[in-house]
């Protein structure tokens, strides 16, 4: 299905399904993408998450109801798939800035309408993308799960914390004081962040990895193979994370939208971090997504 087309159907598929528990999972299946991919380009492309999404229409919907009917609050709270009056109480004071009988008693609400989705075309530079056509090898890393709606935060203090704890020390350039250590300096770890949509429900997996030499893998550590096959691969120049997002950005809102000849494949991508100082101007990174010919 063509990207843009895909992120329309998803928003006709959540409009069709505000009453009766649809979440990102059932919302891919109706587009034929995966939740992680569908999620990134939901999100790059309108501002959302699947999830908040959802939750802001049912909540404005509810409003609604309870402006202009005499149902009660139980029966509003189970139509928009909250299961006690309480959690839809907090949600919806939350979302409006008002309870809900001072809502029935006049209070204002906040607006949140269905979405509609323009394409415009950018011009005057054309982005940096080659296809190539790659073997399949292996990668070793320290790997987390993820959920699609926190992942733009977490992610970056996963990071952090593998960075502090097992990859400083030998970056500057010490001998490895453990079998971890060693294991980031053997097969280079923090080369690639990997994505692995592979997870039941609306989560992924993350690795913070490297290039899989062989060899005795520490315990904890995971070793996931990315199969042959052809992959876009997106140059980025500049300062992280900025570069990277701005491309990001870009593959979703001007790349994917009517490409005529590739789609996404596959259950992986990959980010590839170049060697330097992530702040300078000129440091080298980049972007790869499997795709197929359509």
């Amino acid at each position: 299905m063509e990207w843009l087309t895909a992120i329309r159907t998803a928003i006709d598929y959540m409009e069709a399904h505000l009453y009766d528990g649809a979440d990102v999972q059932d919302v891919a299946q109706a587009v034929y993408l995966s939740p992680f991919f569908l999620q990134r380009g939901f999100s790059i492309m309108t501002g959302y998450g699947i999830g908040e999404y959802l939750k802001n229409r049912r909540l404005y919907q509810a409003a609604l109801d309870l402006k202009h009917t005499d149902d009660k609050v139980i029966d509003v709270a189970l139509r928009y798939c909250y299961e006690t009056p309480e959690s839809f109480t907090k949600a919806f004071t939350r979302f409006h800035g008002a309870t809900p009988s001072q809502v029935r008693g006049g209070a204002s609400i906040r607006t949140f309408l269905p979405m509609t989705l323009h394409l415009t075309i950018q011009g005057g530079n054309e982005m940096n993308c080659r296809i190539t056509q790659m073997d399949s090898f292996k990668v070793v890393g320290f790997e987390r799960t993820f959920d699609n709606e926190t992942a733009y935060e977490k992610v970056p203090a996963f990071w952090d914390e593998i960075v502090q704890a097992y990859c400083a020390n030998v970056w500057a350039g010490n001998p490895p004081a453990n079998a971890f250590e060693k294991a980031v300096a053997d097969h280079h770890i923090g080369e690639y962040g990997v994505c692995v949509d592979d997870v039941a429900g609306n989560r992924f997996r993350y690795l913070i990895a490297g290039e899989y030499m062989g060899g005795e893998v520490p315990e904890g550590m995971t070793v996931y193979e990315l199969p042959r096959g052809d992959w876009a691969i997106f140059d980025c120049t500049g300062p992280l994370p900025e570069a990277l997002q701005r491309v990001n950005t870009r593959i979703f809102k001007e790349w994917l939208p009517g490409n005529p000849d590739y789609e996404f494949a596959g259950v992986a991508n990959v980010e590839w971090y170049g060697m330097g100082d992530t702040s300078a101007p000129d440091y080298k990174s980049a972007i790869w997504i499997p795709v197929r010919r359509r």
